[in-house]
């Protein structure tokens, strides 16, 4: 039996669907179908979590917007509360879990009401102790939480909301390098090590978000011992949006899932000095003295 536990897989959305809610139903059965653990969206309130300016402002790149304003693009990809109702219900139907990431308070009082098994807290939003706090004290799941452009003061800084009464163990935290897409050097896988190191004993478990191209890199992430493996996920790559090109089509997902299933079977030792599948070579191969 291998000592690792089986990784669990994320098929992060996000806003991948374009703001069309049979975009999204069709992603999660792709994911469904690909054998991902979850499918996983996000929910944000414009007008709260951007300035008058920032909401005011166009859209940097105008070729990706949905609006004329980046507020407008924003709201344009926004799901309702009731519309995650929906496609939280379609997920249980299908028997893939359903998760989101939350931007905002108001978008965290949204999601807790639907009960999922984790809540994530994305890179942008780790310093919102605000936030933190609020799905500290009012859900009662999983928090999974990303640490991409996070000083490791303020790593510390979001353990300590969850130090007492063992509410860490709810904590799942993640290695990540904010970029779309991430070069291979600054994936730096071995900053699950320094995660599993520091956090790893008081928390539920570690996880790897990744942003590079392919799917090399996460089998070593899960080696390393990331247990949650997350990465963007979208039906067609050069769609519009700024995340398509950092995610994985449905064969990509599909074949993550495969590879991670037979590197799982591979981490083992010998339960025997020689296995039953090497006796008949040794007896036909191996001199005997």
């Amino acid at each position: 039996m291998s000592p690792y536990i089986i990784p669990k897989v994320i098929a992060e959305i996000g806003c991948n669907h374009k703001g069309d809610m049979d975009i999204a139903k069709e992603l999660i059965l792709l994911a469904h179908q690909a054998k991902a653990d979850y499918a996983k969206f996000q929910k944000r309130n414009p007008s709260e979590l951007l300035t008058n300016t920032e909401y005011n402002t166009p859209h940097p790149v105008s070729y990706n917007s949905y609006g004329d304003t980046y507020g407008a693009h924003r709201e344009f990809l926004e799901f309702d509360v009731e519309q995650h109702t929906e496609l939280k219900a379609y997920c249980d139907g299908l028997g893939i879990g359903y998760a989101c990431s939350v931007w905002d308070l108001t978008s965290a009082d949204d999601i807790i009401s639907l009960k999922p098994d984790f809540i994530k807290v994305p890179s942008a939003c780790n310093n919102n102790l605000a936030l933190l706090t609020k799905l500290r004290d009012a859900y009662s799941g999983q928090i999974h939480i990303s640490l991409g452009m996070t000083t490791k003061a303020e790593e510390l800084a979001i353990f300590k909301i969850f130090s007492t009464d063992d509410q860490s163990k709810r904590l799942v935290m993640y290695s990540c390098t904010s970029g779309y897409p991430v070069a291979f050097d600054d994936v730096c896988l071995l900053e699950i090590n320094r995660i599993k190191k520091s956090y790893g004993s008081k928390t539920a478990s570690t996880g790897f978000s990744g942003h590079h191209l392919g799917i090399a890199i996460d089998l070593a992430a899960y080696t390393l011992g990331a247990q949650w493996i997350e990465r963007h996920f979208t039906k067609d790559r050069t769609w519009k949006g700024t995340d398509h090109a950092a995610s994985l089509e449905p064969s990509g997902l599909s074949k993550l899932v495969r590879n991670l299933q037979a590197t799982h079977a591979a981490l083992r030792y010998k339960p025997s000095e020689i296995l039953e599948i090497e006796k008949p070579q040794r007896e036909k191969l191996k001199e005997h003295n």
